[in-house]
């Protein structure tokens, strides 16, 4: 275990390189930092620190960097997460309730994530298998053409279109929206369906193969070929880090969904901010990154998570303040949609 001034001199030399993305030196630190103690003492605190791998002297000058482990360390200690200002809290909610559609809301998270941060965003669409049904609309476009409009209790919104064998009359069409909000309405999309195979008896025979067009769209384009999407904004931000290798695998990285998935992961608690370190991360060519996500979601169930991802010199303070704020309204905006 390190004693509290190791840790401080572990901290100052995270919070400067972070800074400068210059080696540390003691004399540095000295200088800096209110550490109340000689360059000797820092200079053999420092070496404690690299026996124990938390720091690692890059090539031959007297400066220090963090490793991995400096930084895991440094993040489990910290205090708390850097608060956002009350203009930064304002500014956030208001430009997240002016979404429109949940579209929007996932374009606009990532927008901010990115401005906040200066990292790469990612942005987990909230998963239709955990959600129910709110409503379903059916506007027809012409007498054999429909518009087909499912709201989920988490704001998502998908449309389609339906072609039907037979021209529809209104009465028809109202008749089988009445139909479908009162037996689906509040119904988990994975139960969607089991009961929509069983709404045909219900209908007079005349009616049944236009019914079937529409439960058809239903249940093959809205639930069975839905596929989980992860948004992506701020890529810019990767040139102004410092990669010394694997800039282009990280890139290719983020252009595969499946890699992404996989890099969010299952959602956790609603609240909580977790953090991988460099080769921490699952996925390989992402190991000279580091990533801070939460889960969002509404009331108790965490529907998916957001993120941002850099270099290991992030400044994770800020990132992890500002990620865990922005989860939060999210949420909230979902349960108020």
């Amino acid at each position: 275990m390190l004693d509290d001034r190791k840790l401080a001199v572990l901290r100052a030399i995270v919070e400067d390189f972070v800074s400068t993305n210059e080696p540390v030196g003691s004399k540095t630190l000295v200088d800096r930092h209110n550490l109340d103690v000689s360059p000797a003492t820092i200079r053999n605190d420092m070496a404690v620190l690299e026996e124990q791998g938390f720091i690692v002297q890059p090539h031959t000058s007297a400066g220090r960097i963090p490793t991995d482990q400096g930084y895991r360390l440094f993040v489990d200690r910290l205090s708390g997460i850097k608060p956002l200002s009350l203009a930064e809290r304002r500014a956030i909610e208001t430009f997240l309730a002016g979404a429109y559609d949940l579209d929007d809301v996932v374009l606009r998270t990532v927008r901010l994530l990115a401005q906040l941060t200066r990292q790469v965003a990612v942005v987990q669409y909230p998963s239709l298998t955990r959600s129910a049904v709110r409503h379903i609309e059916l506007v027809p476009l012409t007498d054999r053409r429909l518009l087909l409009v499912l709201i989920t209790d988490t704001g998502r919104v998908e449309q389609r279109t339906a072609e039907l064998p037979a021209p529809a009359t209104e009465d028809m069409i109202s008749q089988l929206r009445a139909l479908l909000n009162t037996c689906l309405d509040g119904r988990k999309l994975a139960e969607v369906a089991r009961i929509v195979a069983e709404l045909p008896e219900r209908l007079p025979p005349a009616e049944r193969p236009n019914a079937a067009a529409v439960f058809s769209v239903i249940v093959e384009t809205l639930i069975v070929r839905h596929e989980e999407r992860v948004v992506v904004g701020g890529a810019s931000n990767l040139t102004a880090a410092d990669f010394s290798r694997g800039l282009r695998e990280v890139l290719e990285a983020l252009e595969e969904q499946v890699v992404l998935m996989r890099l969010l992961g299952e959602s956790g608690d609603q609240g909580a901010v977790t953090v991988r370190i460099g080769s921490e991360n699952v996925v390989q060519e992402l190991q000279s990154t580091s990533l801070v996500a939460a889960a969002y979601g509404t009331g108790d169930l965490a529907l998916a998570r957001l993120g941002v991802l850099g270099p290991t010199r992030m400044d994770y303070p800020t990132a992890m303040g500002a990620v865990r704020a922005v989860a939060r309204y999210v949420g909230q905006i979902l349960a108020e949609s």
